[in-house]
């Protein structure tokens, strides 16, 4: 595939076939977790958590890196505001409402938000096959938030968990729009996740003390530090660092794709391991948001080596 680069180890896509179930595990861990920790203190503790595990490896990064970090210092504090206060916290709040598979399948519509806003926003040119997936892919939220169902529709009785993931959704959107920008390329990914992680902590430490002061809930027992470690290992460390080595050596679009394994691995694990129901409003949901996805951002370059290998078949 062209848009590869020559010689991508074969290890890079047993990696990046695992990276969506690393991803997947903050909505499990999460649905878990929210039952003895409160969500502020639950991504507060995530967050601070993985910038004490990163800096030993990024101090002397940040420190050469010192005047971009501090002239961009107010786009880092909203990314920290928006990927880890709002699609942390707010992720667990949902998740005390909501069921771990409609938050994975609704989070799955991410990718053709960020298009819509490029869209708006950044001039991109988007064509008739993008704007329709986008369209099979919002249709295809409607159906998990309405659960399939006209009687919710008409009276208007959303979930709230529901809601809330679709607040999430927009919000991590346009967390990786902004974090596209040219004047932070100087800044090594790591580097620049340690300090997103550290601002998005600052953030959260308010609300925690709140949680902590006024409801007593810091967690004390093993069972919620067991989940913590997990979204910290799989869902924090391993599920970023899986998704930053497949851009470097596979490139991101090829990156991205594996993304669309995401409600695979989520409903999976949340039937398994949660006992969670599957309903067929959830098929539809999967069909319809992953088929939207997968028209509205598949590589048009892809698409025509798949079409290519396909003709000579």
């Amino acid at each position: 595939m062209r848009n590869m680069p020559a010689k991508t180890p074969a290890i890079t896509f047993v990696i990046l076939a695992f990276m969506p179930l690393f991803f997947s595990t903050n909505i499990i861990f999460g649905r878990v977790a929210v039952s003895t920790v409160e969500p502020w203190t639950l991504a507060f503790i995530r967050w601070f958590t993985c910038t004490l595990i990163l800096m030993p490896f990024v101090a002397h990064s940040i420190v050469q890196h010192s005047a971009t970090l501090k002239m961009q210092w107010k786009r880092i504090l909203l990314l920290g505001i928006l990927g880890m206060w709002i699609c942390g916290a707010l992720v667990y709040l949902a998740l005390k409402y909501t069921s771990a598979t409609n938050g994975t399948l609704i989070y799955t519509s991410s990718p053709v938000l960020i298009i819509f806003l490029e869209w708006m926003f950044r001039g991109r040119k988007v064509g008739v096959r993008e704007f329709t997936g986008i369209a099979i892919a919002m249709i295809g939220v409607l159906i998990i938030i309405f659960r399939g169902s006209m009687d919710v529709l008409l009276s208007l009785n959303f979930n709230t968990g529901d809601l809330l993931f679709v607040l999430t959704a927009i919000s991590w959107s346009i967390y990786s729009v902004l974090l596209k920008s040219p004047a932070l390329d100087s800044v090594p990914t790591i580097t620049l996740l340690a300090v997103i992680a550290f601002m998005g902590a600052l953030t959260l430490a308010p609300f925690t003390i709140i949680e902590i002061v006024y409801q007593n809930t810091f967690p004390t027992g093993l069972a919620s530090w067991i989940n913590i470690a997990g979204i910290v290992l799989f869902a924090s460390l391993i599920a970023f660092s899986a998704f930053q080595y497949g851009v470097k050596t596979a490139g991101a679009p090829i990156a991205g794709i594996f993304m669309y394994l995401l409600p695979v691995y989520g409903v999976g694990m949340a039937v398994a391991f949660l006992g969670e129901a599957f309903e067929t409003y959830h098929l539809a949901g999967i069909i319809t948001v992953s088929g939207g996805v997968i028209i509205a951002s598949m590589p048009v370059s892809l698409l025509r080596n798949l079409s290519g290998l396909k003709s000579r078949a």
